[in-house]
């Protein structure tokens, strides 16, 4: 599943199972990769941050506030939701049936998914009308 992913992208996928790790989550949900991609600081993500009238930096606070904590838990493995699976398909189809995906191609992704957490915080981001976000470009 993640084996079209480039270089940067997979860094984010790390970044995505450190954030849950971090916050003693048992799964990799779209909030957390939405996190690692705005902590990566992608110049592509932000631009299309700022293209949807959302401040980077306000939405990274979000999404750190809604991350929230869970419980201490013994690291047996982390699953990944089956909305993060969706958001990597819609990814792969706008990769092209050999393209690398890329952090962009995430970020989009999780726009056009349009559900949960994390497309929800971009919604409400500060500066969108409500409803707003959407796939740019």
């Amino acid at each position: 599943m993640f084996n079209r992913f480039s270089p940067s992208a997979k860094r984010v996928l790390r970044a995505a199972e450190q954030a849950c790790r971090n916050h003693n989550h048992y799964y990799v949900g779209v909030e957390h990769l939405l996190f690692a991609l705005l902590e990566e600081h992608d110049e592509a993500v932000d631009r299309r941050l700022v293209e949807l009238c959302a401040d980077p930096n306000a939405v990274r606070a979000a999404v750190r506030r809604a991350l929230g904590t869970g419980e201490d838990r013994l690291w047996d493995g982390i699953l990944v939701t089956p909305r993060v699976r969706s958001v990597v398909r819609l990814a792969e189809t706008a990769a092209g049936p050999k393209g690398e995906i890329e952090p962009l191609q995430l970020f989009d992704a999780i726009v056009a998914e349009g559900g949960g957490i994390a497309a929800e915080l971009l919604r409400q981001a500060p500066g969108n009308s409500p409803g707003q976000a959407r796939v740019v470009g």
